[in-house]
């Protein structure tokens, strides 16, 4: 499938076999999409104010029970205690669970896409045997260090920097995070920084881990 930009679906003809239906679905994915619809009915709907009203602890105990349904591994593949059934499906619980409210959305969005993914994609073996199983069940929660002060969505003005340890077992992050969606309940963060000035690096640790940061 070729890569398109922007909005360039709007002008762009594209082949019949390339466009995804509803009618597609399989019976799988109908039932994991019904499954989230019926959950946000029950548990999110009657409790949407407490969302808004930043009931952090509550939060967490839906993620919780999220974790419970398998709704945070949908695309963590089986090996690694997820569900591995894709993109599609992943699609099918978002629409669902970040549709009724905002708060929910980020916390769901930060711990399965930009907190969990990038160990999927990135991460070494050793990585994902470590991290995954517990981020997919929900027993740990996931979030993505990347915004800085003076940095955001152009991630490379960042300027926190990792240095590996002179016993070469450690990075050393010297920088500054800040607004970092599940930072009060996440136990694993995936750590934006460069690595010998120019070179974009992604740093995974956990609060089990010997790591620290020494603000610039």
């Amino acid at each position: 499938m070729a890569t398109l930009k922007g909005g360039e679906f709007l002008i762009k003809e594209i082949p019949a076999n390339e466009i995804f239906s509803v009618e597609e679905l399989n019976e799988e994915q109908k039932m994991l999409r019904d499954s989230a619809k019926e959950f946000i009915d029950r548990e999110v709907v009657p409790q949407r104010e407490r969302f808004e009203k930043k009931d952090y602890a509550f939060t967490e105990e839906t993620m919780r029970k999220l974790g419970d349904m398998g709704m945070l591994g949908i695309a963590v593949p089986e090996e690694y205690g997820g569900l591995g059934m894709g993109f599609v499906t992943t699609m099918l619980a978002c629409d669902y669970l970040s549709g009724t409210t905002g708060s929910l959305a980020t916390a769901y969005g930060a711990h399965t896409g930009i907190g969990t993914l990038p160990i999927v994609l990135y991460g070494t073996e050793e990585q994902k045997k470590k991290y995954l199983p517990d981020l997919a069940t929900g027993t740990k929660f996931g979030a993505y260090c990347l915004t800085e002060p003076d940095a955001g969505s152009d991630a490379n003005s960042g300027k926190t920097r990792a240095k590996l340890s002179e016993d070469g077992k450690h990075y050393i992050i010297n920088g500054q995070k800040m607004w970092i969606s599940n930072a009060g309940f996440a136990d694993t963060f995936t750590l934006f920084a460069k690595i010998d000035d120019d070179k974009t690096s992604q740093v995974s640790s956990s609060t089990d881990l010997s790591w620290r940061i020494l603000k610039a």
